[in-house]
């Protein structure tokens, strides 16, 4: 898979196709929170994406050969033995479950995006969803009928007290799309909205570890509102450690 788009010199392959570009793709700068990569399952399975299954990892270049976007997806067992629903955990549980199958040598039925980022300067330019719609096309071309998202919605932060269940289901009166941006960008590829993943990240850490990642003092009992985080995080003082679930939303691509 190699896309030219648009006449600005952008690239889109799959990281098998430029597998130069590995340590790239990796250390392009980003706009996440601190805290989101001390979840677990980011710091054990993510690299993976990348090293074992590079046919599923996408990566942007421009004209300059300069990496501006990745994109991490993941085949996957939806509907073997015990499954069929997807997950209420969300990103962490489908990666673990690409890797179990992975491991067992069990076919896969169904690709889940894991991660598209875009890096700070090229943001607001329509980036993600041509990363969107390219992850769909290699997907596609690897004869998958579906993709999956997690997705964590991009707006979300600046309402952190209100419940995903409310949130994720919000449409806009002008012509019924969702009305926060990067469920819009999956509503507009073709997804539906299927549920609410209520745990599909956590965080947990000391309290010295949520201040150094924060800079908030974190010495409150109760919910924290951190910037850049979906929801509350739960602070314990006296017990000295506080811990973020990060709600997202499962929507379903079909073809």
């Amino acid at each position: 898979m190699s896309t030219g788009q648009d006449g600005d010199g952008l690239t889109i392959t799959t990281l098998a196709e430029r597998p130069e570009l590995s340590d790239a793709l990796w250390t392009m700068p980003d706009a996440w929170p601190e805290f989101i990569g001390h979840d677990l399952a980011a710091g054990a399975l993510l690299p993976r994406v990348r090293d074992e299954l590079p046919a599923y990892a996408l990566v942007a270049t421009n004209a300059a050969a300069a990496v501006v976007a990745r994109g991490f997806s993941v085949p996957f067992a939806l509907h073997a033995e015990g499954r069929g629903a997807l997950p209420d955990g969300g990103w962490a549980r489908v990666l673990q479950w690409a890797f179990a199958d992975l491991a067992a040598g069990r076919a896969p039925d169904t690709v889940s995006a894991i991660e598209i980022t875009v890096t700070p300067a090229w943001r607001g330019r329509g980036l993600s969803g041509r990363m969107l719609a390219a992850m769909r096309d290699n997907a596609r071309a690897r004869g998958f009928c579906e993709v999956v998202a997690p997705v964590r919605p991009s707006a979300k932060h600046r309402e952190p007290a209100t419940p995903m269940s409310e949130y994720a289901y919000r449409v806009r009166e002008s012509d019924g799309l969702p009305h926060d941006p990067w469920l819009r960008v999956h509503a507009r590829a073709g997804a539906t909205v299927e549920k609410v993943a209520p745990a599909s990240m956590t965080v947990a850490g000391s309290v010295e570890q949520w201040r150094a990642w924060t800079g908030l003092p974190f010495d409150t009992a109760g919910p924290v509102e951190v910037p850049g985080a979906l929801v509350p995080v739960r602070c314990e003082p006296e017990s000295g450690f506080a811990v973020y679930v990060e709600p997202n939303v499962w929507m379903r691509h079909a073809w």
